[in-house]
């Protein structure tokens, strides 16, 4: 391989009209597509040789932790930081998340999420302005089952392959269902010693529009998580949860 084929979806802005553009790119042994747009990045000439802008797009970590480069690869929403040119089938074919508003390019905005965890209550609450002490103990065997929890980077693969979450029409719009992140961390929140103390008011916060009730448990979330959060399962428990709740306030209303 002496070269990479690139098929990039761009878009000046979110009012403009998309486009597709090819680049070829030297072949480098274990490069990446953040290595490809970089290449891109320092001599932006197309594959018809034309001078052009570069590709636009977001990345921090470069190992998988920050979610920010995560766009869709060959159809398949992932990190470009984690994504080897050489197991790519070529040519590589890049496109911007389709459920959140365009930046530019392949950056995308994804405050929606980070709204969502504003409504699920996704902290830990400590009040007081003096040091309380240690915190409970939380027993080994739940560490081990909330820490793939934890490992949730909020990068939107699984909002992206959700069918249940509304893409954005011309990227602007709101969609209704938070998405199975957030779910996930209000089981993550709730099985907190500390944070089940709010348990309820996060059990409300997706009881609502937008909440467990909109999943349709299509399975998707869970193929496509990077970290391999068991996200099916979670959405049953706090369906079980959210109904014993509803039947509880019904009951001693």
């Amino acid at each position: 391989m002496k070269e990479v084929w690139l098929k990039i979806k761009r878009q000046d802005n979110p009012q403009a009209k998309p486009y597709w553009e090819e680049f070829k790119v030297p072949f480098t042994p274990k490069m990446n597509v953040i290595s490809l747009l970089l290449e891109i990045q320092k001599n932006p000439v197309n594959a018809k040789g034309q001078q052009t802008t570069p590709v636009v797009w977001d990345c921090n970590c470069l190992e998988e932790v920050c979610g920010a480069c995560t766009m869709v690869i060959n159809g398949v929403a992932r990190q470009a930081c984690a994504a080897i040119v050489e197991n790519l089938k070529q040519p590589i074919v890049l496109q911007p998340l389709t459920k959140f508003p365009l930046v530019r390019d392949l950056m995308v905005d994804r405050s929606k999420m980070f709204e969502n965890l504003k409504k699920i209550r996704a902290w830990i609450p400590i009040d007081g302005t003096y040091y309380l002490g240690p915190g409970p103990r939380v027993s080994q065997s739940v560490q081990e089952k909330i820490y793939p929890i934890a490992t949730c980077m909020t990068c939107g693969c699984c909002m992206e392959a959700c069918p249940y979450v509304k893409k954005e029409p011309n990227y602007i719009g709101k969609s209704n269902y938070m998405g199975p992140a957030a779910m996930a961390q209000v089981y993550l929140f709730n099985s907190h010693p500390t944070g089940a103390m709010e348990k309820e008011k996060r059990l409300d916060a997706i009881t609502g529009d937008g909440g467990i009730a909109d999943c349709g448990k299509a399975l998707n979330c869970e193929r496509v998580c990077p970290k391999n959060i068991p996200l099916v399962s979670i959405i049953g428990e706090l369906n079980r949860q959210t109904a014993f709740r509803a039947f509880n306030r019904w009951l001693f209303k």
